[in-house]
């Protein structure tokens, strides 16, 4: 990174972290409240959901509500008719079998630390009228976090726990990771050597909607008996939900890999990582080769 590149980071970092702070403190101020608290199950209870029936789970967070509105982007994928089209079906989904999951951050932010306190204040004061619009009253959703049990808690204790007992949704089974090209999920630690085999279908890491029906046509090829993580995006939210419909089994992991790394090295911020991609870290996005290992394990890529 130059000193130019340097110099614009910052001046993004600053923008940002005022207008975070503006309208955390007016939320504050004017203590603002959501019209629909919705009831959502803890990290434990939707680990249980998933591994006790097989169930899929699609997850959403600020950046999927963002995008169901077609004029909006996010960083890593633009936003379109069809994309928020999509995200307002599988929220409003009722599949038998498939779970939809929120995060838990409607109440009790107290749990969380600072920073992640004052983003969700600003995120529910400029658009929490979405989520009022989009939530079913009376629905119990299951918890987007379990794909997030590490870094913005400020009581680690339960985090040994929580990664143990996700490992058990892939305990001995033939998984499918699909992933953008850099996410490299499991690769430098041990999170999914429990796995009976692993496979990869690469995806673009930017704007990996554009070739969703190539991604969905390239995982309805593999036998029904896989089980699929999937970590890209407001993609793998729709992603999970229509192979589900196909009757596999579809899991919305996320960023629990990165999550994993972080907590095995005791990390009390966001850091880059050495072999994989790490959107939400400040820094050097240059990554080294994975190793041989790694590209025998790669089935397809999507450009």
């Amino acid at each position: 990174m130059n000193i130019l590149q340097k110099i614009k980071t910052l001046a993004l970092k600053i923008r940002y972290v005022f207008i975070v702070e503006w309208y955390n403190f007016w939320s504050i101020v004017l203590q603002h409240r959501q019209k629909i608290i919705p009831t959502i199950a803890s990290i434990d209870e939707t680990i249980q959901h998933i591994t006790a029936s097989n169930s899929s789970i699609s997850r959403f967070g600020d950046g999927e509500i963002l995008l169901t509105n077609a004029s909006k982007s996010i960083g890593f994928q633009k936003g379109s008719p069809l994309l928020a089209k999509r995200l307002r079906e599988v929220l409003g989904s009722h599949e038998k079998g498939h779970l939809v999951a929120i995060p838990d951050v409607f109440k009790d932010l107290n749990r969380y630390r600072r920073k992640c306190r004052r983003f969700q204040r600003t995120h529910f004061f400029i658009y929490g009228s979405w989520w009022d619009q989009l939530l079913i009253p009376g629905k119990k959703y299951e918890n987007a976090f379990l794909s997030r049990p590490y870094m913005d808690y400020i009581s680690k204790e339960n985090c040994a726990l929580w990664f143990h007992d996700l490992k058990t949704i892939w305990n001995g089974r033939d998984v499918i990771f699909i992933e953008g090209e850099k996410s490299r999920l499991g690769i430098g630690n041990d999170l999914f050597d429990n796995a009976k085999r692993i496979r990869r279908i690469l995806c673009p890491s930017e704007n990996a909607f554009e070739k969703y029906d190539c991604i969905l046509n390239e995982a309805l090829k593999l036998e029904k008996e896989v089980l699929f993580l999937i970590a890209l995006g407001p993609t793998a939210t729709i992603l999970a939900y229509d192979l589900h419909k196909a009757g596999y089994q579809a899991v919305d992991i996320g960023h629990v890999d990165v999550e994993y790394e972080w907590w095995r090295m005791g990390a009390t911020r966001k850091v880059q990582l050495e072999k994989k991609y790490v959107n939400e870290a400040f820094g050097n996005k240059r990554v080294v080769d994975a190793g041989e290992g790694y590209k025998k394990e790669i089935i397809s890529q999507i450009k």
